[in-house]
This record gives structure tokens, sequence and C-alpha cells, in this order.
């Protein structure tokens, strides 16, 4: 499924334009990055949960050459699903 699939689903359910139900897809999208942005926890009850979680340095190894090259800090997002999608998986 990609976004336009997304929107297609929103403009039958809601039964409103193409152009408006893509503009709810994009709010919805928008808010997401934003909070997870700001390092924001996302719960959507019976789907799952989105984390920002830290990630530790490392060391790396460049597959051609084998030489170890250092992989810094960073943050990664994690999704933990919801019982209900845990069930289907």
């Amino acid at each position: 499924m990609i976004k336009a699939d997304l929107v297609r689903r929103v403009m039958d359910a809601v039964d409103i334009p193409q152009a408006k139900a893509g503009d709810a897809v994009n709010v919805i999208f928008d808010s997401m990055r934003e909070a997870l942005a700001n390092g924001e926890r996302i719960e959507l009850r019976g789907f799952g949960v989105f984390i920002v979680k830290n990630r530790k340095r490392g060391i790396g190894r460049n597959p051609k050459t084998g030489v170890e090259v250092p992989i810094p800090p960073g943050k990664t997002i994690r999704f933990k699903p919801g019982k209900a999608l845990r069930v289907i998986a």
C-alpha cells in the first residue's frame, strides 16, 4: 500500500474530494514526523507505538576493503506493534 492508496481509502470512507483527503493524510504524516523529530512517543491504540531511541556509537567495517569505520551515535525510530496487529503477522 502506498500513500495514494491511503488517500483513496479516506476519500471513499468519508466521501470527500481527493484534494481534501490528500490534505488530511499529509497533515497526519506531518504531525507524526514533527512529533518524532521532537523525540515524542506516538501511540496508536490497536495499531502500535512509534518510539525514538538513542543508537550507540560503534565500529563498522567497509565490506570492500575491510577497513574499520567509526559509526557515530544517533537516534533511530522503532515501531512496536499492538496486540491486534501482532495477531495478523
